[in-house]
């Protein structure tokens, strides 16, 4: 296991993030450098109840690389980027999701350090069913500015052979305790929480294909701390590289996310469906699922937690009672 130096966790406080953390906690590791931009957003509540050496602001990261300050790191996972999917700025995801991932990558790589960043399963753009990482990269065509500067990370790596040396993580639609912060970019079982906790009903796209009814466009629905037990696994118990799918394997419908909810809350099911946005229609997938085969081939045996569980967990155990990993 790779954790006998400093470890840098960039987005440190944010969802997945803090959540490895947490999980690193868990192995008994504190010996971390939380990297973050806090601003005014509460996501500072998710490192209360964590243990690590150091916190720096996310300016002061590459200064600090520059005069030597990280030179114990061993791994980094980096995490850190915008990860707005109706950002519009394309500059700005331009140089955080790509210029920064350039620079801490040749920096691992030319230290030795096991470096591990957050792609995306946005990447594969438009293409339905069993998504694997075995699909040409080139052949990729995001549909989102976000999806796009994660894309242009992948095609680097790919390019200067850093994908024989590094590992990239391809999340699928991650849920779970830490995500408060998101705004719109929170998951549905958050959002479906609150609107089930204040009207008692839920509201979910309608289908606009025939084969499709509403609410039964499926996705690949990962637990945070399946995602993170994936990351950790990736980053300190393999010497595997390239990229990699961070999902359940099997695809579940919207209202099978609704229901676990109403379920988890103990309310009777109660869906409103309303019409998908102009701006979605066309650019919608109906059906996706990641395919874990080459995570299994690194030796990664637990089994997902199926999504009644995880929602549960998640409602019961954080959402309804306020607290975050650790606490």
């Amino acid at each position: 296991m790779r954790a006998d130096g400093l470890i840098i966790v960039t987005g440190g406080a944010g969802f997945i993030g803090s959540a490895v953390v947490w999980a690193l906690n868990q192995r008994g590791i504190s010996r971390i450098l939380v990297v973050d931009r806090l601003g005014r957003s509460e996501k500072w509540r998710n490192l209360v109840p964590l243990a690590f050496d150091d916190y720096i602001e996310a300016d002061e990261l590459v200064p600090a690389i520059e005069r030597g300050a990280l030179n114990e790191a061993t791994t980094v996972f980096h995490l850190g980027a915008c990860s707005s999917t109706t950002e519009t700025d394309a500059s700005y995801l331009v140089r955080n999701n790509f210029e920064a991932t350039k620079t801490l990558a040749a920096w691992a790589c030319a230290r030795g350090a096991r470096f591990v960043y957050a792609s995306s399963a946005a990447t594969y753009g438009a293409l339905e069913g069993y998504l694997s990482e075995s699909v040409e990269l080139a052949s990729l065509r995001p549909l989102n500015m976000y999806g796009y500067s994660k894309h242009l990370f992948d095609l680097h790596a790919a390019r200067h052979g850093y994908l024989e040396r590094i590992v990239g993580l391809k999340y699928f639609n991650v849920f779970g305790p830490n995500e408060d912060h998101k705004g719109e970019m929170r998951s549905m079982v958050h959002k479906a929480f609150g609107q089930v906790r204040d009207g008692g009903r839920v509201r979910l796209f309608k289908s606009d294909r025939p084969e499709f009814g509403d609410g039964e466009q499926r996705r690949d629905f990962v637990y945070v701390k399946d995602a993170v037990a994936m990351t950790l696994h990736l980053g300190l118990d393999t010497s595997a590289t390239g990229l990699f799918n961070v999902a359940s394997g099997a695809a579940r419908t919207w209202n099978d996310l609704a229901g676990a909810v109403f379920g988890a809350m103990e309310r009777p099911r109660a869906i409103d469906y309303v019409d998908m946005p102009a701006q979605l229609r066309g650019k919608y997938q109906y059906s996706t699922v990641g395919v874990l085969d080459k995570l299994r081939d690194t030796g990664y045996t637990p089994p997902p937690t199926p999504l009644d569980a995880a929602v549960r967990d998640y409602v019961r155990n954080y959402l309804m009672p306020d607290r975050r990993l650790g606490d």
